[in-house]
């Protein structure tokens, strides 16, 4: 759980953004968008092979240049 106390002297729009960076660094937004729609546990291995397959490719990309 993310908390910005809002400092003497600082303006609510300042804290805002403050407490969405703090919401950013801790991936709060990101776990949301994860969570927004049902992913069935074959599509998110199928998912995660293909980000494997991804990585490897860029990985094998840099090796050779």
């Amino acid at each position: 759980m993310v908390f910005v106390k809002v400092r003497e002297g600082e303006s609510i729009e300042e804290a805002l953004r403050r407490f969405k960076r703090e919401c950013e660094r801790n991936g709060i937004l990101k776990e949301i968008k994860r969570r927004e729609h049902y992913l069935s546990p074959s599509l998110r291995r199928k998912l995660k092979a293909q980000e494997a397959r991804r990585k490897m490719r860029r990985a094998k990309r840099r090796r050779t240049t």
